[in-house]
């Protein structure tokens, strides 16, 4: 995208406008939407991770890591998605 007509369009719409408002409020909850699906992602990844370990037990050390590492990085998204939604509703 352009840089000039965004600054072109931000000036025409003003940024007192409802209409930027009611984008921001917009975007806000639909970044908030986000932090969903790391929360389904680890829990899926917990359930898998136990009904491995419950399989084969020797494989538990390896399976512990995995899923930890796993459900930090999904756990980080969600925080980002958060932080967004949050930015964005500060700016209302």
């Amino acid at each position: 995208m352009d840089p000039v007509l965004i600054a072109q369009a931000a000036e025409a719409v003003g940024n007192n406008s409802d209409l930027v408002k009611m984008g921001l409020a917009i975007g806000a909850g639909i970044a908030v939407t986000g932090v969903g699906g790391p929360a389904l992602g680890v829990g899926v990844a917990a359930s898998k991770a136990l009904e491995g370990m419950a399989r084969q037990p020797e494989a538990t050390g390896r399976l512990l890591a995995n899923t930890l590492i796993f459900a930090a990085l999904s756990e980080a998204l969600g925080l980002f998605a958060f932080l967004i939604s949050i930015l964005l509703f500060m700016k209302l």
